[in-house]
C-alpha cells in the first residue's frame, strides 16, 4: 500500500529512461536504487539527492493522499479513462537549463497544448484527492507563495498549476547559478543525444510513494484520444 499517489510524465523504456534512472540513482520502473554514472568528476549523488525519490519525471498532478472511499483501483480507472480521451502532445524539443534554482530538461518551444493537458489533469484527478492537512498548508507556505499560488494550493492541493505550471524533467536539487555551467557542460554531451526531438508527451503514469518516500511506477497509460 502506498502513502500517496501522483500523475507524472515518465519516459518510455529506452536510453533516456535508463540514463535518468542512473543519473538520479533511482529506477522507478524497477523500484530500486541504481549506481550513479561517472560524469566529468561531478558529485552526482549530492547533486541528485533531493529529486532522487521521484525518479526521472515531469509532474502533471502533484503527489496527493487518497480521499475517503478512494482506492488505487479507482485512480487506475480514472487514468485509463483520461488517457483514452486525450491525445499526445508534441514539443519541438527540450533544453538543458538552470532555472528556478535547479537544473532540468525544459521545453524549448511553445507549450500551450502541454499546459492545457496539464490543467485538464489537475481538474480531472482532483476529486480523488484528500484535503490538505494544516501541516501540508504550513509546509507549502514556507515557499513564499504569491496570493494566486496560495489560493491554488488551497483549492487544488498544489500551488504551481495553471498559469504557474512550468513543465520540466528534474535533474538536480538546488544549484547556485555560478555553479550551474560546471554541471551542465559535462552533463550535456552525455544526456542530450538521448533526448528525442520532437519530444512527445505520449502517456501519463500513475505513481505511488512508499513508506520510505520513494516513488514507484504503477502503470503507464498511453494517450490515445
Amino acid at each position: 500500500m502506498f502513502e500517496r499517489y501522483a500523475i507524472f510524465y515518465t519516459p518510455p523504456d529506452g536510453k533516456l529512461q535508463e540514463f535518468g534512472a542512473t543519473w538520479l540513482g533511482w529506477d522507478s520502473v524497477a523500484g530500486q536504487a541504481v549506481a550513479h554514472p561517472e560524469i566529468g568528476g561531478l558529485d552526482v549523488a549530492a547533486l541528485t539527492k533531493t529529486p532522487r525519490k521521484y525518479g526521472l519525471h515531469g509532474t502533471l498532478k502533484a503527489p496527493f493522499r487518497l480521499g475517503d472511499g478512494v482506492d488505487l483501483a479507482r485512480v487506475q480507472d480514472a487514468a485509463q479513462e483520461f488517457a483514452g480521451l486525450n491525445k499526445p502532445v508534441s514539443l519541438a524539443g527540450l533544453e538543458l537549463q538552470h532555472e528556478h534554482g535547479f537544473i532540468g530538461l525544459r521545453p524549448a518551444c511553445d507549450q500551450t497544448d502541454l499546459n492545457s493537458l496539464a490543467a485538464n489533469i489537475v481538474r480531472f484527478f482532483d476529486p480523488l484527492r484528500a484535503p490538505l492537512t494544516d501541516a501540508d498548508i504550513a509546509r507549502r507556505r514556507k515557499s513564499r507563495l504569491s496570493p494566486r499560488q496560495d489560493q491554488q494550493m488551497l483549492d487544488w492541493g498544489y500551488p504551481f498549476i495553471f498559469e504557474d505550471f512550468h513543465f520540466h524533467l528534474t535533474l538536480s536539487g538546488a544549484v547556485q547559478p555560478a555553479l550551474a555551467e560546471a554541471v551542465i557542460n559535462p552533463l550535456r554531451p552525455a544526456l542530450m543525444p538521448l533526448v528525442p526531438s520532437p519530444f512527445v508527451i505520449d502517456a501519463i503514469t500513475v505513481m505511488g510513494e512508499d513508506r520510505q518516500g520513494m516513488f514507484h511506477q504503477i502503470h503507464r497509460y498511453a494517450l490515445a484520444g
